[in-house]
């Protein structure tokens, strides 16, 4: 394993610590604390994990959330959080946050906005109203809301459309460099984003690209909208391999764990998603078996936790025949206590794969999650079958 590393960058310190293979044991300070890596970040798209407190993210181990720039512009508005003290005093979270740009929600409107070599014009989702996002203008509001980790103005093209992304290229890579000269707030890191799609070319051209203006860190971007798993896992192969080992490594938009597994074992560093938040408000809890849909009629007198050896509050206190209950009876609560599991496995996980790495023993770490671990596809086949074996024992 490799030797301790450090490397700074105003008021941001990277400490590379070990690796295994190319997974990658680090830290990265901020000036709201350490974020341990790899790390998870929970959404909290509206300045709110949803249905949590900080308490809870708190208790679960949380170090890093993630915000979300577009939906925050238009509601509150980043000035009325500035004059708020910023996201930090607004929403009572001490540790570090991540702001993204904006510009996945705004390319995903595809019927209301306009795309330039100046920006994006777009109509909010709220009430249709006229705004326009260039580099300069997200770098303001982003500065204003004032997250520890900000992120550049890019264009997230279809992945597989070679053309699209070759002009969308150029267009990112120009858009990063005014995103760096509008930058100017010292303690907020600005990531630049590796776009590309799944070529090998524009990934290791937009890497040397963005190599070349020294941002403090590095994004992955346009993964997960498309491409197959076995493509997204050869795109990350190609480009881990050239970015900076230097700088922390993270790849935007990916929180299955299968894939989390799987791009640690390449080199990520750091995460965010809104699967295990989103699945959970719909009964799905996740397990080291995969996971599990309380709504099944199997779980109506179980007794048993969600997960055994889970510490989380809801797997210390409840069943999971009251969850079920709970779910069934579209109570508030059931989406809070499957919300505070669900996080708190994905923190687990990712505590897990550190140790293992510090222990250099990933590898068959990697190996015993997916001989236990069944993707969504696998667990509907076995809750299927487990569900045709019980009719035939009451036959």
């Amino acid at each position: 394993m490799a030797c301790m590393l450090a490397f700074e960058f105003m008021t941001f310190h990277f400490d590379l610590l070990c690796q295994d293979g190319q997974a990658r044991r680090g830290v990265f300070h901020t000036p709201h604390g350490p974020i341990q890596m790899p790390a998870f970040a929970p959404v909290g798209t509206q300045a709110n994990v949803k249905t949590l407190e900080p308490r809870d993210l708190h208790e679960a181990g949380a170090e890093l959330i993630l915000a979300n720039t577009y939906h925050l512009y238009l509601r509150p508005g980043h000035r009325l959080i500035e004059r708020m003290g910023g996201l930090h005093a607004f929403m009572a979270w001490d540790r570090p946050i991540l702001t993204d740009s904006g510009g996945y929600q705004v390319f995903s409107l595809a019927d209301s906005r306009r795309l330039n070599e100046e920006g994006v014009l777009f109509r909010s989702h709220i009430d249709g109203s006229l705004h326009h996002f260039t580099p300069e203008k997200v770098m303001e509001i982003e500065q204003a809301l004032g997250a520890d980790i900000a992120m550049v103005l890019d264009e997230c093209p279809p992945p597989l459309d070679r053309a699209y992304n070759e002009e969308a290229l150029a267009r990112t890579h120009r858009w990063a460099e005014r995103c760096k000269a509008a930058h100017c707030r010292k303690d907020q890191a600005l990531f630049g984003i590796v776009q590309g799609g799944i070529f090998e070319d524009l990934r290791l051209q937009s890497v040397e690209f963005l190599r070349q203006l020294d941002f403090p860190g590095y994004a992955i971007g346009g993964l997960a909208v498309g491409e197959t798993k076995e493509q997204m896992y050869a795109t990350l192969d190609f480009t881990c391999s050239a970015m900076p080992a230097d700088k922390p490594r993270y790849l935007m938009g990916v929180g299955a764990p299968e894939d989390i597994v799987e791009s640690v074992a390449r080199g990520v560093d750091f995460f965010d998603c809104v699967l295990p938040t989103r699945i959970a408000r719909n009964g799905q809890l996740l397990t080291p078996d995969g996971r599990m849909n309380l709504r099944n009629a199997q779980y109506a007198e179980d007794p048993r936790p969600v997960q055994e050896d889970c510490t989380c509050y809801t797997c210390r206190t409840f069943s999971r025949a009251y969850l079920r209950h709970l779910y069934k009876a579209g109570e508030i609560s059931a989406l809070r206590l499957g919300t505070i599991h669900n996080v708190h496995f994905m923190l687990e996980l990712m505590r897990q794969i550190r140790t293992a790495i510090e222990e250099g023993r990933f590898a068959a770490f990697r190996e015993q999650f997916h001989q236990r671990f069944r993707i969504t596809d696998q667990v509907k086949r076995h809750e299927q079958r487990a569900l045709r074996q019980a009719k035939r024992a009451q036959t």
